[in-house]
């Protein structure tokens, strides 16, 4: 009989299809690809020297994340940014993040404390290399180490759902350089709450980083519409 373990596959190899989707993906979090901008399946194909079928997959997967939209006798454009629907996803991270971090606060051990702050360093290397990417997976690991602490795990899910569009947000304000010194504070201010045990202040501090953020987003997002 063949015990459950050795049934686990180790190190599964990444595909093509995972690698075009993560350079695609990056390429609109980042800006190469701009809100509006056409893109055109035999383009994709030479700049990523993959398949078309592979390019297909990867265009119904951002489709389906909410960074790229199909148009009628257009085809898939790069979704276009709106404050409406910015406006929604922070008042969902809000409520989500507030109740995480409080949680997190009141569970944190010695250990996830650590975690946290070799994560806020990350975020602080990426910040002084000015590599927007990582800076914005760097804050997604932070994030989700909160939801792990504080088991939240339906709620990290939901996040999850919405996590390319909020990258691409976290990329959009990063890019303001009034944003990423305040927003690297913000941070910080929850991780000091939640290293001193101390829910409230976390909860508190969730909520000043995610206002800010919003503001900003919703002054971005207005000029440009």
């Amino acid at each position: 009989m063949i015990e459950n373990h050795s049934l686990k596959i180790e190190n599964a190899p990444v595909t093509l299809r995972e690698l075009a989707l993560n350079k695609v993906r990056q390429a609109i979090i980042a800006g190469y690809f701009k809100a509006g901008d056409r893109l055109v399946e035999r383009q994709l194909t030479e700049q990523l020297g993959v398949s078309r079928s592979v390019v297909r997959e990867v265009i119904r997967y951002l489709e389906a994340e909410g960074l790229i939209e199909i148009l009628p006798k257009k085809g898939p454009i790069v979704a276009i940014l709106t404050w409406q629907a910015a406006e929604q996803i922070y008042n969902i991270r809000i409520l989500l993040e507030q109740e995480a971090a409080f949680d997190c606060a009141k569970l944190a051990t010695p250990a996830d404390k650590a975690l946290l702050y070799t994560q806020l360093q990350q975020i602080a290397q990426a910040s002084r290399e000015h590599d927007d990417i990582k800076r914005v997976e760097a804050s997604q690991a932070f994030y989700e180490t909160v939801f792990s602490v504080a088991r939240h795990t339906i709620a990290w899910e939901i996040v999850q759902r919405l996590n390319s569009r909020i990258s691409r947000l976290r990329a959009l304000t990063l890019a303001y350089p009034e944003r990423q010194v305040a927003g690297f504070e913000r941070m910080s201010r929850i991780y000091q709450a939640i290293e001193q045990n101390d829910p409230p202040r976390a909860k508190q501090a969730v909520h000043n980083h995610l206002t800010e953020a919003a503001s900003l987003a919703k002054q971005i997002l207005s000029q440009q519409e």
